[in-house]
């Protein structure tokens, strides 16, 4: 059966529309130097984001160690703490799902696409796997 292009289109729309019903968890792993634009749903996960929050922290701390425990420790809220453990947890996460390279799109922690800055097209590309297209 072959469809017109664009009845394709439409169903590639439906798709889009319906994609983030269709998988259990989309997550976009990236850092700053491959920005990603992500829907409310997806888990984004910036690698360098740890890296960033200890810089903003660091920039406020003076020179004298007695001075830097008082204000690290005012500084660092129970926000801020949160912020911290969460980029060292996207750490993890990314590492045991073993990418490799960014930006990756990962669906259901089973699927992949490498290097698609387009969320819409690396979904598209992830559901014909799936359905077993080419």
């Amino acid at each position: 059966m072959t469809l017109l292009p664009s009845l394709q289109s439409l169903g590639l729309f439906a798709l889009l529309a319906v994609a983030p019903i269709c998988f259990a968890s989309t997550w976009v792993i990236t850092d700053s130097a491959h920005p990603v634009e992500v829907t409310a749903d997806v888990r984004l996960v910036h690698l360098d984001r740890l890296d960033q929050l200890e810089a903003e922290l660091s920039s406020l701390l003076p020179d004298d160690p007695a001075q830097v425990q008082v204000l690290f420790r005012e500084s660092l809220t129970a926000e801020a703490a949160a912020e911290i453990s969460q980029a060292h947890q996207d750490v993890v996460d990314a590492w045991s799902l073993g990418v490799t390279k960014m930006p990756a799109v990962v669906v259901d922690q089973r699927y992949v696409v490498y290097g698609d800055p387009n969320l819409e097209q690396a979904l598209a590309k992830i559901e014909q796997f799936r359905r077993g297209q080419p």
